[in-house]
């Protein structure tokens, strides 16, 4: 018979009270009580995992889940609470130590496309809309970056999450009417500064002079200006500005450059507030 023991941890399960757990090793990072604080905020029964736990000398120890169940004992308001450990009754404190330094070490982290697509599967409402309005434009949302296709996920989840789904679509209009599908065009920098002048223009922003304007440069040219002017998406946001306006000082539709800067409040029309820090050195 097959001795498959080799490959099939040493351990067993038991409820124990959150009281009779020990999570103060050295080798241990800090707590995050912010961490904490949003995770109960945000509590999930299905989203607890076992905590890893070594028994040594009749104490257990926990050298993986510390943070489960600080949130636990949060949410249920008792550290008497129990929660499910996997019990290891043959590790010394150095093992412990080391299991806890390299057990991240060959985890593959999810990346925002395969969360994206695992929350659509799940039907949840948000990346649902936000699918359907990208691909109203004619757009899909994938990982191969080619015409009319966008990579960026994180950043169409962040504009959606921090300005609403006005904001989301007029980004996309305007970066559609001016370079028609690029998929440069639909880089995160880049749409996180077409976000920034919708916010902070409002309505005062035209949106056919901004195609016309802007559909006129490159977006090499544009990237160059960018680059030249500060670091990331407020460079765009300054080199899409500079564009917008032109040469002539008497432009009527001339945006004022440092308003990108002052503290903004999203209008009515996209209903939540939003503000903007002022640039830093480590900006400049």
């Amino acid at each position: 018979m097959d001795d498959y023991s080799m490959f099939v941890p040493n351990v067993h399960f038991e409820q124990i009270p959150i009281k009779n757990l020990v999570s103060n090793q050295d080798y241990q990072r800090s707590l995050s009580h912010t961490h904490i604080a949003r995770a109960a905020e945000n509590f999930d029964l299905y989203q607890i995992n076992p905590v890893k736990v070594s028994r040594r000398d009749g104490i257990n120890y926990v050298f993986n889940g510390q943070h489960t169940i600080e949130i636990v004992a949060l949410v249920s308001g008792s550290r008497e609470t129990p929660v499910w450990c996997m019990i290891y009754d043959d590790l010394c404190y150095e093992h412990e130590a080391d299991i806890f330094a390299n057990q991240m070490k060959f985890v593959k982290n999810l990346q925002p496309l395969e969360v994206f697509m695992a929350n659509i599967e799940a039907g949840n409402d948000e990346q649902i809309i936000i699918r359907d309005l990208v691909e109203s434009f004619g757009l899909t949302i994938g990982s191969q970056k080619t015409h009319g296709v966008i990579c960026a996920i994180a950043t169409v989840e962040s504009i959606y999450k921090d300005y609403g789904y006005h904001v989301l679509s007029r980004v996309l209009r305007l970066i559609i009417g001016a370079w028609e599908g690029d998929c440069n065009s639909f880089s995160g920098s880049i749409m996180k500064a077409v976000a920034k002048l919708v916010v902070v223009y409002k309505n005062v922003l035209d949106d056919e002079i901004f195609k016309e304007k802007l559909g006129a440069v490159s977006l090499k040219t544009l990237a160059r200006t960018a680059k030249e002017r500060r670091p990331g998406m407020m460079g765009y946001a300054e080199a899409m500005v500079i564009e917008y306006n032109g040469k002539k000082k008497n432009n009527v539709h001339r945006l004022r450059i440092g308003k990108l800067y002052e503290k903004e409040g999203i209008d009515d029309e996209y209903e939540e507030p939003i503000t903007f820090d002022l640039p830093t050195d480590d900006d400049k």
